[in-house]
């Protein structure tokens, strides 16, 4: 059993920064992949940022070179730094992963682009 507490999110101006928080609770933290999903109003769910076990990330072409996934394991957290923010990534952000074939998801956390 794996949860997933998103933090973090918030109104910010476009060109602004903002970091979001997700706690993981679950001894097998270390092993498993971590996800950062969205959801726009009116939009699918989309992958913006992967990080594997052994740190290897992906991003989505929309958010590459702005958006930076990482992780403490130790801690049980992953990031996700979002800089240079436009107003296309207001969104509701999710925290994902996938443990035994068994997917778990926070309640998700709002980011609001707006001047």
């Amino acid at each position: 059993q794996v949860q997933l507490v998103e933090s973090g999110g918030g109104l910010v101006q476009p060109g602004e920064s903002l970091r979001l928080s997700c706690a993981a609770s679950g001894s097998i933290f270390s092993m498993i992949d971590m996800v950062w999903y969205r959801q726009a109003p009116g939009k699918q769910r989309e992958l913006v940022a992967v990080i594997s076990s052994g740190g290897d990330t992906n991003y989505a072409d929309s958010v590459k070179g702005r958006f930076t996934i990482s992780r403490d394991n130790a801690n049980e957290m992953v990031y996700l730094q979002m800089n240079s923010v436009k107003p296309e990534d207001t969104a509701v952000y999710y925290c994902n992963t996938a443990y035994l074939g068994n997917y778990y998801w926070g309640q998700g956390t709002q980011v609001t682009v707006s001047a």
